[in-house]
Formats: structure tokens, sequence, C-alpha cells
């Protein structure tokens, strides 16, 4: 297996690309099925504390790691955060910025967009999932020589592939939320991450708790969010 090495100045090296191509009625099922499957998918915030075998959680950030990026850079960091004391640090930290943010840091209009969610400066998924899946965004990287080379399209390429983790961890059976601190500048200090590095979402997960409720949302049809030209 090669390992992946930045490709600033590299030439232009293609090779060949031919991937079995489904049968036409096995695509139109594996695609039902996958809309069907991903249709049951929810933001949960209340976790069991049963354990999850880690190997789930591990494929699933592989699959991320799949994912399109600008100028094929893979501008991203998952870390993987098992350990309680760590855990506890970071939903005491998080909890102090909601609770700045929950009175008043957000604006009435923000808040009232989250009133329908149920939510609050209250965190224990953080403390309550037995994994924490902390995305960094790399907004540059130092070659060997100390020199400082941009990565192209950061935003785009990890919102991409949180995607594709959100997608990977519910196909497996896990149930997951983003949580977003604002700021979340903690994260990089609790977790000593590299200057490079951003932090750009917690991600809980586990199995919902046997208690587990959600929001009572729909969400958009097909008809509202899909425009044919």
């Amino acid at each position: 297996m090669s390992t992946w090495t930045p490709m600033h100045g590299q030439p232009y090296q293609p090779v060949p690309y031919h991937p079995a191509r489904m049968p036409v009625d096995e695509s139109l099922h594996t695609a039902a099925t996958l809309r069907e499957r991903m249709m049951e998918r929810r933001t949960v915030r209340a976790f069991s504390t049963e354990p999850v075998p880690e190997q789930l959680v591990v494929d699933a950030i592989a699959v991320a790691g799949t994912a399109p990026s600008g100028a094929h850079q893979q501008p991203w960091t998952f870390v993987l955060v098992t350990d309680p004391e760590v855990r506890a640090k970071i939903r005491a930290a998080a909890e102090n910025e909601e609770k700045l943010s929950y009175d008043g840091r957000l604006g009435e209009e923000w808040l009232n967009a989250l009133r329908p969610l149920g939510t609050d400066m209250h965190k224990p998924h953080l403390t309550d999932a037995p994994y924490l899946i902390i995305v960094f965004q790399q907004r540059f990287y130092l070659d060997e020589d100390g020199e400082q080379h941009k990565h192209y399209y950061v935003d785009e390429s990890v919102g991409i592939a949180v995607g594709m983790l959100l997608t990977a961890l519910h196909l497996s059976g896990l149930a997951a939320l983003i949580h977003t601190p604002s700021p979340m500048r903690f994260l990089s200090e609790v977790l000593a991450r590299p200057r490079n590095e951003k932090a750009f979402a917690v991600i809980p997960v586990g199995y919902p708790a046997e208690d587990a409720t959600v929001p009572d949302l729909v969400r958009k049809s097909l008809d509202q969010v899909l425009v044919r030209v």
C-alpha cells in the first residue's frame, strides 16, 4: 500500500479507472434502499452508555476519508476520544461556552430558530456517548522545511467528509449528532492539536438511549429541494 504525500508540484500521472458497472435493476434497488434507510436517520441527543465496537467507528472514519477534497489535499483530522477524563473536560468547556450563547450571545433570532429542537446549554451526550469524534480542518500544512502551504476549499472538503461520516455511522446502526459549540478554540487546547488545525465539529457516537426522543420534525419533500432544468 502506498503512503500519501503532499502533491504540490507533482506532474499529472493518470491511471486507468474501470469500476464494475452495476446492473440497472440492482442499481435502482440499491438506490431505493439507501434512500429509505437514510430517511430513518435522526440526530440523537440522548445516548446509551452501552459499549460500541470501535471498529464500527473506525470504519466510518475510513469512509469519511474517501471524500473528495480541493486539490486532493484531504484537509481533515479525526480525533477519536474515548478517555472519560478528556470527555469530561470537553463537556465542561463546551457547556461554559453554550451557557454564554444561550444567555444572549446567540441573539434572539437564532434562539427562536433553536426552540423547536429543544436544545439548551446542557450537553450530557458529550460524556454519555462512548465515543466523541472531533473533526479538525487543516487550514494549511507545513512541509519538512517548515514552509507553509495553503489548502483549498477546506470548508467544503471537510463538510463533505463529515456528511459521508454521518452516513456511514447511520448505515452501521449507530446514532450521532453534530455539535458545534462556538467558539471551539478550547478543543485545540484540550486535545493539543497543532496550529494548522481548527476545530470543525464534535460528533458524539453510540446507540440511542432506551428513552431517547427526537423533535417532531418533517423534512422538506423532494419537490421542495429538487429543481429540474
